[in-house]
């Protein structure tokens, strides 16, 4: 495949945060179809991790599950380790873990000064300490090996504001600004770091079920939004970060790229 694919990456080994379902593991798989060396599949339920690590193998290109919890720096370091052991090192990492960590889902609620401020650190420990912590482990990696690629997921709401998605916009927003100084970092060791900005994405499920969701009022009037009438799909975030990750983006660094269908935010 390499010389005659653009999305090349070139045999480096890649861990993706988040992987075990939807958007992560779309992406973990569509590296693996582009001359990945390796990839390592993280999830914060193992089973999930190692079924996805499976799929990968299956398309021939080795696998390893490295189930951790991305707001545990320590647990970062040693998923690194037993990469490089299984792998090799990893000089591609997509920070995917988001949403409210691992156990809760995320919805707009209430305005902040009625929040619980228990409730913030479920946003920040993912969405921003856990890029943090995985970039931290992994970019000695990339430094010595002088090539490497750093995409983190983000979301429209820390691009333009979200009402009473305050905490979690702001942890978006943090990781946007975080991946703009590394890249100012890194760019002398040939590391690019980008951002990918999320509007609506829907769960993996069977187009009946994606009919009847799409079809309800509340779903017609959210993609009323968009200039592109549907929801975000695994398939589109899986496209943006291969590219993102491969050769072809060598001179792509400290940007975050809007994939949300033409959202325009209500007044």
């Amino acid at each position: 495949m390499q010389g005659s694919d653009l999305i090349d990456l070139g045999g480096q080994v890649a861990l993706v945060t988040g992987a075990g379902q939807n958007a992560g593991r779309a992406t973990a798989l569509e590296l693996a179809r582009h001359n990945a060396g390796g990839i390592a599949v993280n999830d914060y339920v193992a089973e999930r991790a190692e079924a996805v690590a499976a799929e990968v193998r299956a398309l021939g290109v080795p696998a390893l599950a490295v189930p951790f919890d991305v707001t545990d720096l320590e647990a970062a370091r040693a998923a690194n380790t037993a990469i490089t052991r299984e792998l090799g090192a990893a000089t591609v990492l997509v920070n995917n873990a988001g949403m409210a960590g691992p156990t809760a889902s995320i919805r707009p609620t209430q305005n902040f000064w009625e929040e619980d401020p228990a409730h913030w650190q479920r946003y920040l420990g993912t969405n921003l300490y856990g890029v943090y912590n995985c970039s931290y482990a992994l970019i000695p990696n990339m430094v010595e090996a002088k090539r490497g690629r750093i995409v983190t997921i983000v979301s429209d709401s820390g691009r333009v504001g979200e009402a009473k998605m305050a905490v979690y916009a702001s942890a978006k927003a943090g990781a946007q600004g975080f991946m703009r100084s590394i890249a100012k970092e890194l760019g002398r060791y040939n590391v690019t770091c980008n951002s990918v900005s999320l509007s609506a994405l829907m769960p993996d499920m069977s187009e009946e079920q994606l009919a009847e969701v799409t079809a309800s009022d509340h779903a017609k009037a959210m993609l009323s939004r968009y200039t592109i009438r549907r929801y975000g799909k695994s398939s589109d975030v899986a496209a943006l970060v291969s590219f993102l990750c491969s050769n072809a983006a060598e001179w792509i660094t400290g940007q975050t790229y809007p994939l949300n269908g033409g959202y325009a935010p209500s007044a």
